[in-house]
């Protein structure tokens, strides 16, 4: 009896690494099969914008534009109308800058430099990607004769640099929220607060009259690939630079006499 009791953990020892292995064997083609997936999906958002680039480039704005602005700007509401006026707020000079200023700050001083660094260039990056394409594309604003234009601006319209930015800075935020942080009211706050922010930022340009829908639709496109690329830098630097730093704390474990239970992991 002694020896069957005694072999009984190594038994269950085999079994769990035989499952170990299937969970393994069984994830990889899922895994993988999400990697083409998300490969496919980045294809047809830079296809989707390339063409609407080039129709944007040939067209001032299309019926669909102005139905959708009127639509939207039928809606009598005032508080809706200072959510949207709220909504665009941040993303407006010199405050988005001191926004952007404060949240890397932040970052930094809890430790977090390398991504503090990368939140830096997904501040800088993705504004300068949206002046290049607006020089190159030149589409004019919608006019105070088709629609209701809140403040005249004197950029370009095509894409939006308040949904870009918002796209690629804050969704970059959002992102290392759920890298850093374990499930808490902090890391839900923040989803819901930026995440909001970058839903409702496209309605804002919108019926502010400061853009047409199909700015929006190219702004979203070509931000989402400005975050997938800020990611991917990101994932990729984090092996080489700044890797002894805090992590997401860990979940407290059962203490033993003597022993102390670290608030937070280091990596290696």
């Amino acid at each position: 009896m002694v020896v069957e009791e005694e072999k009984l953990p190594i038994e269950k020892l085999k079994v769990n690494a035989q499952k170990a292995v299937q969970a393994e064997s069984v994830s990889t083609p899922i895994q993988h099969y999400r990697a083409i997936l998300f490969q496919v999906s980045l294809l047809i958002a830079a296809a989707a914008f390339a063409i609407l680039t080039f129709l944007v480039k040939t067209t001032p704005f299309f019926a669909i534009d102005l139905q959708i602005t009127k639509a939207i700007q039928l809606i009598n509401f005032q508080p809706f109308g200072i959510l949207m006026n709220v909504v665009s707020w941040p993303g407006l000079s010199p405050q988005s800058v001191i926004t952007s200023a404060v949240i890397i700050l932040v970052i930094y001083i809890f430790g977090f430099h390398w991504e503090a660094m990368m939140a830096l260039i997904a501040a800088v990056i993705t504004p300068v990607i949206n002046v290049l394409v607006k020089d190159l594309v030149q589409r004019a604003r919608p006019p105070s004769s088709l629609v209701n234009v809140i403040a005249t601006l004197n950029s370009y319209s095509f894409p939006s640099g308040h949904v870009m930015f918002y796209l690629g800075f804050f969704g970059f935020i959002v992102f290392l929220a759920f890298s850093l942080l374990k499930l808490s009211l902090m890391r839900t706050f923040l989803f819901i607060f930026f995440g909001s922010l970058i839903v409702l930022i496209g309605i804002s340009r919108i019926y502010l009259g400061e853009h047409w829908a199909s700015d929006v639709l190219g702004s979203y496109l070509l931000g989402s690939l400005t975050l997938v690329a800020s990611i991917q830098f990101y994932l990729w630097g984090k092996t080489r630079f700044f890797v002894r730093q805090p992590v997401a704390a860990v979940e407290p474990q059962k203490k033993q006499k003597g022993s102390v239970v670290p608030h937070t992991a280091m990596r290696k």
